[in-house]
């Protein structure tokens, strides 16, 4: 599917899960060398919210938008399905909002490697 060219991903996350620790350093590098080479292909728009960035808005749970027909949200105790449009839009726009606090190109290449060189 990321590789087919039929479909378009777009992907935030913040600086802070960079750092988070999963595994150990081999892992770790593993895993943020390969967002690097993900966001290399011309179908995915990766974007590193930074640290410094001013905050308007704030996530208070992950989601994920399909064709904003769907938003998939991931609570502490389930998964939730939303199809209703007018929620799904709520979750577009937050997506929106988050997007513009984003770094793309090579500044999220640059905190990626950061946090590649900070594993040691």
């Amino acid at each position: 599917m990321l590789h087919d060219g039929n479909h378009r991903f777009g992907l935030l996350l913040e600086e802070t899960v960079l750092r988070y620790r999963i595994g150990d350093d081999a892992a770790m590098a593993g895993q943020l060398g390969r967002l690097l080479a993900v966001m290399a292909l011309p179908n995915v728009s990766l974007g590193v919210i930074p640290f410094t960035a001013q905050r308007l808005v704030w996530p208070l749970e992950a989601f994920y938008l399909f064709d904003n027909r769907q938003a998939s949200v991931e609570l502490l105790t389930a998964a939730v399905n939303i199809t209703a449009p007018s929620e799904v839009a709520t979750y577009a726009k937050a997506f929106s909002e988050l997007s513009e606090l984003a770094v793309y190109g090579a500044a999220a290449r640059a905190l990626i490697s950061d946090a590649i060189t900070a594993l040691g």
